[in-house]
């Protein structure tokens, strides 16, 4: 692995051969995506490109319009301090969450714990065998909760694959109790509809409410059938976690049909996802408001009860986006951000041919106050650097820096890397930053890049799929100012305050 401080500058223009328009017009006509790899136990098989898609990803490399495998290149404001590579835990890396001097990253075998006293050298505390995509992670003082979002035999960490059509089949929530970081302990498992491919924490002082999202029923999958127009609501009593149970589950697209009011998809929206659930949900407590992406649709939504969250406001985008995946709001609370992971997560889609709309950011004001709240469109951004069609590269998860009067976001885009970007003004986003690999392979579409990056403590904190658990430090007058910002807990999707 080579580390360098970009002398060059890397070209935006990358030639994509003629065949991206063939991925173009399968993206535009795909069912309804799934974060990927989908489903599953197992990480997405690499896909063959075409001839001509191997030799132009071999070119941009020979003429540096993009970096070579193994490669690293960045701005000159990020310095890449550490890299953790896989170890026990050979599954695919997926979500962060932190407390303390301590990172937890999820992965599709389980999760692994890390203590970042030095983030310059992080160690190892805790590997936790567990399997069941995609095992995304948050944490609320002494309790850690991990999503299971394949059919397994039953709720233990030894359980194995079984379909979805049979009933003993089990999907949903694991909870463990981690007062002792070195040994991890499992106390309690709940079903949920659909299982859970993301949830959300909504924490008070007795209690940790879970917001659970999941997708795509079946008629044929006893315990996820149509309609499945909502989230379940899970109870976990912090000193008793092992009575957590589903108190409820809030229908946010109501409706005639048989997959409720959400956007239908196609044929009517075209290369747009039928809503059929929520992909992801942030929330951010200190003003009793969440937003949703979900599938087809974003929206706004109180939590003033948390048991009983409402809607105020929903929006589509029926031309530019595939797939509403996560939101991030800002700190004023008068901006979200909403991904569109098109293509799934598991295509090529930052190149020309796609375009700077499609797989982006959407960026929304927030106009109006309480239940007359509106989300209006502002503009999209996408990173500056085309990638090639052997890289898997799209927007996916986030989180701010948190700077008094900006709005500055880290984000993972896959094979694209890392970019830092400011979007202070709505309209005119730009990226400030960056850090990224060399494609895995100029012959396959082989997946893996950043999953989640995050802003936590002074440092940047990614999970790549394929290369581990990195730590990055940004050096910029811009982002200075978050070096004196400390949380002691942060699960991205349960957005603090961070000025409070």
């Amino acid at each position: 692995m080579i580390l360098l401080n970009v002398s060059r500058t890397r070209r935006r223009r990358l030639g994509v051969a003629a065949a991206a328009g063939g991925l173009l017009a399968a993206l535009l006509t795909a069912g309804p995506a799934a974060a990927i790899p989908d489903p599953g136990d197992s990480p997405a098989a690499p896909k063959d490109v075409s001839r001509s898609d191997q030799a132009e990803a071999r070119a941009a490399v020979k003429s540096g319009d993009i970096p070579g495998q193994d490669e690293i290149v960045h701005s000159a404001n990020i310095e890449h301090v550490a890299n953790i590579p896989k170890d026990v835990l050979s599954g695919t890396n997926s979500d962060l969450a932190f407390q303390g001097r301590y990172a937890f990253a999820g992965n599709y075998d389980g999760f692994r714990i890390f203590d970042i006293s030095n983030p310059k050298k992080p160690k190892t505390v805790a590997q936790v065998l567990c399997p069941g995509s995609q095992n995304d992670i948050s944490v609320s003082g002494n309790l850690l909760f991990l999503s299971t979002d394949s059919s397994r035999s039953d709720s233990s960490c030894n359980s194995t694959t079984q379909p979805a059509t049979e009933k003993s089949s089990w999907e949903g929530m694991k909870v463990f109790d981690i007062s002792d970081k070195r040994n991890p302990r499992y106390v309690a498992a709940v079903e949920t509809a659909c299982g859970s491919h993301t949830h959300t924490l909504v924490p008070d002082r007795k209690n940790v409410y879970v917001y659970v999202s999941s997708y795509s029923p079946n008629a044929a999958y006893p315990d996820c059938r149509p309609p499945h127009d909502g989230i379940s609501v899970i109870k976990v009593p912090r000193k008793a976690p092992h009575k957590a149970a589903v108190v409820g589950f809030p229908v946010l697209f109501p409706g005639e049909g048989p997959d409720g009011g959400g956007n239908p998809g196609a044929p009517t929206n075209p290369g747009v996802s039928k809503t059929t659930g929520c992909h992801d949900i942030t929330v951010l407590p200190s003003k009793d408001l969440a937003a949703g992406a979900c599938m087809g649709d974003g929206i706004l939504f109180s939590i003033r009860n948390p048991e009983r969250p409402r809607v105020i406001d929903r929006v589509q985008d029926n031309v530019n986006f595939a797939f509403w995946h996560s939101a991030t709001f800002n700190q004023r609370a008068d901006k979200v951000v909403f991904t569109d992971e098109l293509g799934g997560g598991g295509a090529a889609t930052c190149n020309a041919e796609i375009g700077p709309n499609r797989g982006a950011d959407g960026i929304y004001d927030i106009v109006g106050k309480g239940d007359r709240s509106k989300l209006v469109f502002r503009s999209y951004y996408k990173i500056p650097r085309h990638q090639a069609d052997t890289e898997n590269c799209v927007a996916h998860n986030g989180s701010l820096i948190p700077v008094r009067g900006r709005d500055l976001m880290v984000q993972a885009w896959y094979q694209g890397g890392i970019s830092v970007w400011d979007f202070t003004n709505s309209a005119k986003p730009k990226e400030i930053a960056y850090f990224e690999r060399g494609p895995l392979s100029t012959d396959q579409l082989v997946t893996g890049g950043s999953w989640s990056a995050y802003y936590y403590n002074g440092y940047i904190y990614s999970n790549d799929m394929a290369k581990g658990f990195d730590v990055l430090k940004i050096d910029d007058r811009r982002t200075d100012a978050a070096r004196w910002v400390r949380m002691q807990e942060l699960n991205v999707q349960t957005q603090p305050d961070y000025f409070d």
